[in-house]
């Protein structure tokens, strides 16, 4: 019966063909939606491991994530310097790093922070950044950039560049005046950091005409770059001695007296997107599903107007010996073989397209898509597409079981 439908489909190869590619298109967009969606959260969860709390002015917390971490979009105000003193002298506090942004060098988002980045960020399963090239800042003035940053700007070590005032593509001015020497680059993570440029906070305050202020702090201080503070922050990446204190110290900073501030756990705010964004998701399936079903109706309709040009075929088949459950399972073979065939079609066409833009969704937006064998909700989709293709045959299969032999060998005109 394989034989007989493969070679029933061979010789009429081109609806066949036509039938596969609109089938293919259809199940590599349903299957888009669900990759997509994995590694976009996927991505998002590796970028930010070992921060157990962001802080930053009164904002949504979404907002407040998405500019700290992902340098999308922008923070309308800021919290001060002696705010981030005050909660990173805590005593429940391990580590505190500040974070100034606003700035950028091509479009690409300028970080203006302290050594203790490189020291207490963590990615992925709590992957530490490694400085490839060069090292990491040390003095005012100096750079050091993201991988992809390196590549897009097409800077080396001992290179020079100029810091912009605005971010996200819309440059204000160029500050031609401090011109801010490269000395490092640092490894690719696959997040975030690969597109950014990172400077010290004296020397944003310095670009910005401010003159940094020395101040004299104990040495027991939990913070870093405390001798030379800036006048503000954007943002501050927290890590506790004691994980279970997020919780309070969260209240504790959303009730900050002195000034309004958010703080965040980056899971639990991960997870209020998603649940925010499930609409779309749910949009997006509704749709690709739409695009499966019709690509399937336009096998059955092929299937149904083949079946007068076959009378002749399913004829002689009866001739021959073929009973009506023959001619049945014929066509529920040919339409089964067609959906398999379309189906594992659009999942090479879904992993063509993947590894052809990999690169240039990363440039553009810094989520890596990695070629992962399917997911099981991927195949539960293939393996419906397969079920809805089966059952869709039954139409066709049907007609031809109930086609008597009565017809003749002449088809009928």
């Amino acid at each position: 019966m394989f034989k007989l439908a493969l070679k029933s489909l061979l010789n009429r190869k081109t609806s066949v063909i036509l039938t596969v590619v609109a089938i293919a298109v259809s199940v590599a967009l349903l299957l888009a939606v669900e990759r997509v969606k994995e590694q976009v959260q996927q991505n998002f969860a590796n970028t930010v491991s070992g921060t157990d709390l962001i802080i930053g002015p009164r904002s949504s917390q979404t907002q407040l994530l998405l500019a700290s971490i992902f340098h999308i979009g922008s923070m309308t105000n800021a919290m001060s310097w002696d705010s981030y003193e005050n909660i990173a002298g805590r005593d429940e506090v391990d580590w505190a790093v500040p974070i100034s942004l606003g700035d950028s060098v091509q479009g690409l988002p300028v970080v203006a922070t302290t050594e203790g980045y490189v020291k207490h960020y963590r990615y992925a399963d709590k992957q530490t950044l490694n400085v490839i090239q060069g090292r990491w800042f040390a003095d005012n003035e100096q750079a050091i950039l993201g991988a992809e940053a390196a590549k897009t700007l097409g800077l080396a070590v001992g290179d020079q560049l100029t810091i912009a005032h605005g971010s996200g593509g819309l440059s204000f001015s160029e500050h031609d005046q401090h011109p801010i020497a490269v000395v490092g680059v640092l490894a690719r993570t696959g997040t975030p950091v690969d597109q950014a440029v990172f400077v010290s906070l004296e020397t944003i305050e310095t670009v910005h005409g401010i003159e940094p202020g020395a101040t004299e702090h104990a040495k027991d201080h939990h913070h870093e770059g405390h001798e030379h503070p800036a006048e503000s922050i954007t943002a501050a990446l927290l890590g506790l001695k004691v994980k279970p204190l997020a919780l309070r110290l969260q209240r504790e900073i959303n009730t900050y007296e002195k000034e309004p501030l958010t703080a965040l756990m980056p899971g639990m705010t991960l997870q209020q997107l998603w649940k925010t964004l499930n609409v779309f998701e749910q949009t997006l399936n509704g749709m690709s599903a739409i695009v499966v079903l019709i690509g399937l109706i336009g096998m059955l309709t092929i299937l149904l107007a083949s079946l007068r040009e076959r009378r002749r075929e399913m004829a002689v088949l009866r001739a021959v010996g073929a009973g009506p459950l023959t001619l049945f399972s014929l066509l529920v073979t040919e339409a089964v073989l067609v959906t398999l065939f379309a189906t594992f079609a659009g999942l090479a066409l879904l992993y063509t397209l993947q590894w052809s833009l990999m690169d240039f969704i990363h440039s553009q937006t810094g989520i890596l898509f990695s070629l992962n064998l399917p997911t099981p909700a991927e195949w539960w989709r293939m393996g419906l597409v397969v079920i809805a293709g089966f059952l869709l045959s039954l139409i066709p299969a049907w007609r031809a079981y109930r086609q008597s032999l009565s017809d003749g060998l002449t088809v009928k005109v």
